[in-house]
């Protein structure tokens, strides 16, 4: 009796690949199985350590206590709060598509109003950051 081909046993595992974005290992498919997954827009690594780094910064002087990450089809999202059960305070959107004309950032206050846009994270995170304050010297 034959043994059966290795490659036509029902038992056969499929192929598992890492798939970046899903957080795990998933069946691996053929080109002719692939589906189309959504893209999702995120921050990299240099974005979240300009957000961290400001965020960070806030918490100690008090002003913040809670964010949240929201990354979406079209919009990357830190939501910065004073409370945990309130609204945001602050938005900092990234849009890719906005990135040739008004540039991919920008900061939302909690009413709505976009309080910077800009091509460089950095520059418009300079809208947050309150900086140093002369002590009144009398």
């Amino acid at each position: 009796m034959a043994e059966p081909d290795a490659s036509q046993s029902p038992l056969r595992r499929p192929a598992l690949a890492l798939v970046p974005g899903t957080g795990g290992v998933t069946p691996a498919r053929s080109t002719a199985e692939s589906v189309a997954l959504p893209a999702v827009v995120s921050f990299d690594r240099r974005e979240l350590n300009l957000l961290f780094n400001l965020y960070g910064v806030q918490v100690a002087a008090g002003e913040w206590r809670d964010y949240a990450l929201d990354f979406m089809p079209t919009k990357a999202v830190f939501s910065i709060f004073r409370r945990t059960s309130e609204m945001p305070l602050y938005r900092i959107e990234k849009i890719p598509e906005l990135a040739r004309r008004q540039g991919a950032y920008c900061v939302v206050a909690a009413n709505g109003q976009i309080l910077r846009r800009g091509h460089e994270l950095a520059r418009v995170l300079r809208v947050l950051d309150k900086g140093l304050k002369l002590v009144g010297r009398e």
